[in-house]
């Protein structure tokens, strides 16, 4: 693993599409045997500036009591990672299996009324303890360097998976606060403030053979069941993601790429409206985005455009229940991010980011986010070979549809993040 962190390296640990960035190699007969991920953890500290309460999954506002900050311990973006993937080549088919857990360092409880550190409701009941395993990972694949590759389990998602393993905060915390509201110890880092969340699906992917740079993806996913507070949709037949890409080397290398979603919705028994139960739309989105290294300075810069896509998570929040049947709330953003490594080695890094709702035809203003905003200043520093200090300090904005109400909230975070 280089010195200098290279955001590629939390990419290896996110999708093992790629394992050069090998972790502890274990020779087992046939087979051979990578052991791979990483330990994160951090000090954090929230302050609210504006309290508002406006829909969607980024805000953090102030508890019950009027308190406005909080501190407290969790992992960041990414949760602590334990993989295994194995590797052989038989009948000149080359065959692998990934099989992952997350975990984080979190153990806040919540308060009795279900209400976390900041008072944001929560699904949850008062307990003493928030930590929760995950298992993000379980896939096999098969192929040859000459026909690509074939996919089948669970693994990141294809539409705008390159958005967030270029996104710096994979390596911090970015929006959000793993103390407060996530039952999954993990933050937003730059999820509904610049892009749109890839998830955890399941799949069967087909990837090219890399063609002189060029490699394409295209996927069959299986269906998510999207809700919120103000939705009750879902899936019941496939999706379909796909991606291209060109990536280059040399003094200035790089890579472009643009992927793609379409899933068909239907409205649930307990919407409002007669009209949008079992009401079916079509939602999809699309993305462009580039990242470029020249020496020290590396460059990110991204937008995402979509109809009915919603915000933060795909189609999450995209969809309004109106009397005529379910109308669509479109979404779009984008972020830029710029990075240097000064000469002790250590990543500076800037990056604003943000993500726009669009309200469904006729749709009253309510309480429905308009604007999600993000900056972000970070230092990424290589105590050692595997182990990397992080300071990083956000500025979150959000506004709603409703000119009068903000929620607005800054973050420090410092911590640690180890690498095997």
């Amino acid at each position: 693993m280089n010195n200098k962190i290279k955001l590629a390296v939390a990419g290896a640990v996110l999708s093992a599409a790629s394992i050069a960035n090998a972790g502890i190699i274990i020779p087992a007969g046939d087979w051979t045997i990578d052991i791979n991920g990483n330990v994160n953890a951090f000090y954090q500290r929230t302050n609210v500036d504006k309290n508002d309460n406006i829909t969607g999954t980024v805000g953090i506002r102030e508890d019950a009591n009027g308190e406005d900050t909080a501190e407290g311990m969790g992992t960041g973006l990414l949760p602590s990672w334990l993989g295994f993937t194995g590797t052989t080549r038989q009948n000149d088919v080359d065959v692998s299996f990934t099989i992952s857990f997350q975990t984080g360092v979190a153990d806040h409880g919540i308060h009795g009324d279900g209400s976390d550190a900041l008072g944001n409701n929560t699904t949850g009941t008062a307990s003493t303890g928030r930590a929760n395993i995950l298992n993000r990972q379980t896939f096999v694949t098969f192929g040859d360097k000459s026909w690509g590759s074939v996919k089948l389990g669970k693994d990141l998602g294809i539409f705008a998976s390159d958005a967030i393993l270029n996104d710096m905060t994979l390596l911090g915390v970015g929006a959000g606060s793993a103390f407060t509201a996530s039952t999954q110890n993990t933050t937003f880092g730059g999820i509904g403030t610049g892009y749109q969340y890839a998830a955890w699906k399941g799949q069967i992917a087909y990837t090219t053979p890399n063609m002189n740079g060029f490699q394409a993806t295209v996927g069959l996913v299986d269906p998510n069941m999207f809700k919120a507070t103000t939705q009750d949709v879902y899936q019941d037949r496939m999706g379909y993601e796909a991606k291209a890409a060109y990536s280059w080397t040399g003094d200035v290398a790089g890579k472009v790429w643009v992927s793609g979603a379409s899933y068909d919705i239907t409205g649930g028994s307990t919407l409002t409206n007669a009209a949008s139960r079992n009401d079916s739309v079509t939602i999809s989105a699309w993305d462009v985005g580039a990242s470029v290294s020249a020496g020290n300075l590396g460059l990110v810069a991204y937008y995402y455009d979509g109809n009915g896509n919603g915000i933060t998570a795909l189609g999450l929040e995209g969809m309004a229940d109106t009397t005529t049947g379910l109308k669509k709330r479109d979404g779009d953003g984008g972020y830029l991010q710029a990075t240097y490594v000064i000469p002790t080695g250590t990543k500076l890094g800037l990056a604003y980011g943000v993500s726009n709702l669009d309200k469904a035809s006729g749709e009253a203003d309510g309480t429905l986010v308009d604007k999600q905003e993000r900056w972000t200043v970070a230092a990424y520093h290589p105590l050692t070979k595997h182990l990397n200090l992080v300071a990083e300090y956000n500025d979150i904005k959000r506004e709603g549809h409703n000119s009068a109400l903000e929620n607005e909230y800054d973050s420090i975070s410092l911590g640690a993040i180890l690498f095997f």
